[in-house]
């Protein structure tokens, strides 16, 4: 599979400032794949290390963090001399080992020459879990996220690389081709089943069976939960899980604001705060806040008592629904309160896999609402998303009436338009081309 942060790896690679390299995010994501297969295809040798199958290497990092004694002694592990400059060395799983962390700064300082890769899938918890004797390597480390396949990583997943150039070197004023609209929105829909989890893509592309798809994606599921179990407190266990499998009926209320006290009667804020927390430094979820005056920098302005809560990954979320595949092509109104779900959690995670990092929510009383707000530069950009090709939008034209901001989007099924009126430019753009979003803006 084609991964976009492949590019960036061989960045990291040539640079002459490199230092140890982190790449964050969820389990089963594919960090572990990527660099495997990025050290085998640049690189003379990997020294693969992974902490959560081998208890001998936090030994290694127990005593001092001398980094040429480290390298010598995961040499001897794996019973071949790792050498700087031709040696990929892979630290995996590194949250379980704080030290391992900690010692980065050293390869950095000491031992630059060296190409140094860590992945941690609970590393956000872990940094926050840090004790007084371990500390975070600020400054010297690079930090990467990685995400699932976003839609066009899926796209080059089916060998769809013709169809996805095209999209890419579309003009800002060209429309899609109606040859190609119907393949993109079957592909579309596809990905609002399966989701961007590579096993789970690798599995429909070779079987295009929804009963096997099903199955991976409750495994990962479970693993999930497995992790609460493994890395959580003894005490906060059953509230990770309470708030997990609250989100999906959270979703579907009508306002769909995360309410503390829904997850379980007699539960308030102070008692969940933390364990929602946990998951959102997991990356397991997102957090989106209201703001109600959309000023500059909108992070300023996000009301944090005030938000919903989405999956990283919208095929987990469709399945943790039972929201049954088979329907997810349906348009009846017995769907739409869900696909318009998934639909909205489809658009926030093509944004955030495309630097869009802190998208908001705009609402104002209880008659206007749209669905993201994001900066780029000096606008303040309002996106409406809709699942079908009916677009017009209420709350968006009240937003545009009141701010009038230079561009304003939908996103839906419907081509490519753009026009202008008194009260700014308006940018249609199809749910499959979001992830191009930054050069149409």
């Amino acid at each position: 599979m084609k991964r976009f942060i492949y590019d960036t790896l061989l960045t990291w690679k040539d640079s002459r400032d490199r230092k140890p390299l982190i790449i964050e995010g969820i389990r089963q994501c594919g960090k572990t794949w990527i660099l495997k297969n990025f050290g085998e295809a640049e690189f003379e040798d990997i020294a693969y290390f992974n902490f959560e199958y081998d208890d001998r290497l936090q030994r290694i990092f127990e005593n001092d963090l001398n980094v040429s004694r480290i390298i010598k002694d995961l040499g001897i592990i794996r019973n071949k001399i790792i050498r700087p400059g031709t040696t990929l060395l892979i630290l995996d799983e590194i949250q379980i080992c704080p030290r391992a962390i900690t010692s980065l700064k050293y390869f950095c300082e000491n031992l630059s020459e060296l190409h140094v890769a860590a992945a941690g899938s609970l590393l956000g918890v872990a940094v926050s879990q840090m004790g007084k004797n371990v500390s975070f390597p600020v400054g010297k480390v690079q930090m990467l996220k990685m995400y699932p396949l976003n839609f066009p990583e899926f796209l080059l997943a089916n060998d769809e690389e013709l169809l996805y150039e095209y999209l890419n070197n579309l003009s800002p004023n060209e429309e899609v081709s109606p040859v190609f609209t119907g393949k993109l929105e079957e592909a579309y829909r596809e990905y609002l089943i399966t989701g961007g989890m590579p096993e789970v893509v690798r599995s429909w592309i070779d079987e295009r069976d929804i009963e096997i798809v099903e199955t991976i994606q409750t495994g990962i599921l479970d693993n999930y939960e497995k992790d609460f179990v493994k890395y959580a407190s003894v005490s906060e266990f059953p509230k990770l899980s309470l708030i997990w499998n609250a989100i999906p009926a959270q979703l579907a209320k009508d306002n769909q604001k995360f309410i503390f006290a829904h997850v379980k009667q007699g539960l308030r804020a102070r008692d969940l705060e933390d364990s929602l927390h946990w998951l959102i430094s997991a990356g397991l979820i997102y957090k989106v806040e209201k703001i109600e005056r959309p000023y500059i920098p909108i992070t300023t302005y996000g009301d944090i008592t005030f938000f919903k809560i989405y999956f990283s990954d919208v095929g987990l979320l469709r399945k943790m629904s039972k929201f049954p595949a088979n329907v997810v092509f349906d348009t009846t109104s017995l769907t739409a309160d869900m696909r318009g779900i998934l639909t909205e959690n489809f658009v926030l995670t093509e944004l955030i896999a495309n630097d869009f990092q802190k998208p908001f929510f705009w609402k104002s009383g209880g008659i206007a609402e749209v669905d993201y707000i994001i900066q780029e530069g000096v606008d303040v950009i309002p996106i409406e998303v809709k699942s079908g090709r009916k677009t017009r939008s209420r709350s968006l034209a009240e937003y545009r009436k009141k701010y009038s901001p230079r561009i304003a989007v939908r996103t839906s099924i419907r081509n490519i338009t753009r026009h202008s009126d008194e009260y700014g430019e308006i940018l249609e753009i199809p749910l499959y081309l979001i992830w191009r979003l930054k050069a149409y803006l």
